[in-house]
């Protein structure tokens, strides 16, 4: 449940769900989140959900911090639980092309590329947020034989569609960007489309992922 709700700047607040990073605190998160965005409450212009907290901005025109506050200690979030998060399969093509850092996971973590790729596809990961570039999922928990650090020197570019690894969390890069996760792959699928302005994200908080490993040329034509 939140433990504090507070101030963040003028127009907009967090609430504070504690200092754990696991899934059980963050399912509170995105009960909240799914919640306040079904009650269409107005003033509220934007939700960002994190691992543990979640941020409110708000139009000071329509509402102020005390009302909020008030609307969401009393809100009754077990009336929506029954809204269901998605599940699903993101192919991946993890040909040496894709593969940009698989020779230093190996390395890392004394695992073989093969059983590196075993763990990976075997496991179902649970998004806590997205986030640091447009629609980018965080997704958890890799094993703890899984876990590495970042690189220790990112990249300039990463492609889009990369597929990385940091210590308990995969994600999907959305656009080329800057980054420092271990690639090990790359998918055809738009995980973020900018032109849907309802829903631009494919991948959202709570929706369960796997991953299904599909070929160069699969993944060549996958939009063909």
């Amino acid at each position: 449940m939140i433990k504090n709700i507070l101030n963040l700047g003028d127009a907009a607040l967090y609430c504070d769900f504690g200092k754990e990073v696991n899934k059980e605190t963050n399912n509170q998160v995105i009960r909240y989140f799914k919640s306040i965005r079904k009650e269409n409450i107005e003033g509220i212009d934007n939700l960002a959900p994190s691992y543990n907290k979640l941020i409110i901005s708000f139009n000071l025109r329509k509402t102020n911090f005390k009302k909020l506050k008030s609307i969401i200690e009393n809100l009754d979030i077990k009336k929506n639980d029954h809204l269901e998060n998605k599940k699903i399969e993101i192919p991946i093509c993890i040909d040496e092309q894709f593969s940009l850092d698989i020779k230093r996971l190996e390395e890392k973590l004394n695992i073989n590329r093969d059983k590196i790729y075993e763990n990976f596809f075997n496991k179902i990961f649970f998004c806590y947020m997205t986030g640091f570039i447009a629609g980018m999922p965080f997704l958890g928990d890799l094993d703890e034989d899984m876990r590495v650090e970042r690189l220790e020197t990112p990249r300039v570019k990463v492609p889009k569609g990369s597929v990385g690894l940091t210590e308990q969390f995969a994600n999907i890069y959305t656009f080329e960007s800057p980054g420092g996760w271990n690639i090990i792959g790359n998918t055809p699928l738009d995980v973020f489309d900018s032109s849907k302005k309802i829903e631009p994200n494919l991948i959202n908080p709570g929706d369960t992922i796997i991953f299904k490993k599909i070929t160069k040329n699969q993944h060549s034509n996958f939009n063909d």
